[in-house]
């Protein structure tokens, strides 16, 4: 048996698997014959660290990822950034590795720089630009080149150029396509699981022409087609590359979180510095929080922009000029807990803010880990971390044109051979690895639950 993964970055199961499911001929017809449902995202649900928790069935808190950019070591500015060699867990492929299967794995986050693996890695969207080494073993790259030419991994898509972004997520769509029905006629492989990050792309681009519902919908506009056609895309590529595949195949369809409209961008930093929590001054103009003349020794707490929000309690004896002492730790971080979530919206409307404590939601809570985790209105609004805006809550995201959040629920489905009739599963993100591995009878202890 061979094992087929399509990892579509952001796929929600309200459009993919309703919404748009009858102009999706070849997605439909693999649901039919699957077990399929809405599959729970970790804890923060982002890109990463949500891929690399399906494939190593660990939480985000045993992988010390909490996102793409981390805090380095308490410090205040410095910051390291995610990649491939900060992962040490073991992936479905290391497990597959050692019992002499091969694996393709083509830009599932983070894989830059590439890994040595049984089979072929290619890198994923952090990966800077084709003229890097981004292939083990390296002489795949001049392969990939001979079949596509210029490799694209991901697509600045925070621009105002609408018709460009649109055209550069096709042609990095279809070439990675004609890359993966090239590997599945020309390697040997056990495993071939890709990640194609387009889908979130033309999500955070084009979603307040799609969502009538949007507070920045713009009705009749020229883009108002462009997600549905996007999708339209995706099940033709798949069909073409669904024919290649023999009997013998499973078939599974992935994504690491969901999608919804974002209303909003709440300035996190900015009410941190009103409520006497973040003792700084806005100067004039919006400002990053970098350049920020922060008085430490005033301040008890500071915030990350991002999908969720990253606050860092500012602790005696762990920050250099600390002052919350650890004696106080839980009473103070409790308080700031209760206040965040008592923020409401522009209108007074009450907001299902969530806070999470990384050492209660995790086994273990490894590397540089914020105190608090929140997600503004269950996610629904975007934290920013600049500050001197008129407001607290704005209508766009403060780093570029991005219409969309994430939302908790993604994708999962699984047509295993002879397989027949569709059936419904409640899964959750840890589940897939030890379903990919069970479909090879290796024997693990992980966390999730086998979905076959």
């Amino acid at each position: 048996m061979k094992l087929f993964v399509a990892g579509l970055d952001s796929a929600p199961p309200e459009l993919l698997f309703s919404e748009f499911i009858d102009d999706l001929p070849n997605i439909k017809k693999l649901l039919s014959d699957s077990v399929y449902g809405p599959m729970k995202s970790s804890i923060p649900a982002i890109t990463i660290p949500a891929w690399m928790c399906m494939a190593t069935g660990k939480t985000p808190g045993e992988l010390g990822l909490y996102g793409f950019r981390h805090r380095k070591k308490n410090s205040y500015k410095d910051i390291w950034i995610a990649h491939s060699l900060t992962v040490k867990e073991k992936t479905v492929w290391d497990y597959l590795g050692e019992k002499g299967y091969r694996s393709v794995v083509i830009g599932i986050p983070p894989s830059y720089p590439p890994r040595k693996i049984n089979g072929i890695m290619v890198g994923c969207f952090i990966t800077p630009d084709s003229s890097v080494n981004y292939t083990y073993p390296q002489s795949i790259k001049g392969e990939i080149e001979k079949v596509v030419g210029e490799y694209i991994f991901d697509v600045v898509f925070r621009k105002d150029e609408r018709d460009e972004v649109k055209e550069k997520i096709w042609e990095m769509t279809e070439k990675r396509f004609e890359l993966i029905r090239h590997f599945i006629q020309t390697q040997d492989w056990d495993l071939l699981w890709f990640v194609e990050i387009g889908l979130d792309r033309i999500h955070h681009a084009f979603w307040k022409y799609f969502d009538e519902n949007h507070h920045l919908h713009e009705p009749n506009s020229r883009y108002r087609n462009v997600i549905p056609d996007y999708y339209r895309l995706l099940d033709k590529e798949l069909g073409k590359t669904l024919k290649l595949l023999d009997e013998d195949t499973a078939v599974m369809i992935v994504s690491d979180h969901g999608v919804k409209a974002m209303k909003g961008c709440f300035a996190v930093n900015q009410w941190m510095i009103d409520e006497g929590l973040l003792k700084a001054e806005y100067g004039n103009g919006v400002r990053k929080f970098e350049q920020l003349d922060v008085k430490w020794r005033g301040t008890t707490a500071w915030a990350w922009g991002g999908y969720y929000a990253r606050v860092f309690l500012n602790v005696k004896g762990r920050e250099a000029e600390g002052v919350v002492r650890l004696s106080e730790y839980d009473k103070v971080r409790e308080e700031v807990t209760e206040m965040i979530k008592s923020i409401r919206g522009p209108n007074g409307e009450r907001w299902e803010t969530k806070v999470y404590y990384p050492e209660e939601i995790y086994p273990v809570a490894k590397g540089d880990k914020p105190d608090l985790m929140v997600y503004f209105d269950n996610l629904s609004w975007r934290s920013a971390g600049t500050v001197g805006w008129e407001s607290y809550y704005l209508l766009e995201n403060d780093t570029g044109p991005d219409d969309a959040v994430h939302s908790e629920y993604g994708v999962f489905s699984l047509k295993v051979p002879g397989m027949e009739g569709g059936k419904v599963v409640e899964c959750e993100i840890y589940d897939v690895a030890p379903t990919i591995l069970k479909m090879f009878d290796i024997k693990t202890d992980l966390k999730g639950k086998s979905l076959v």
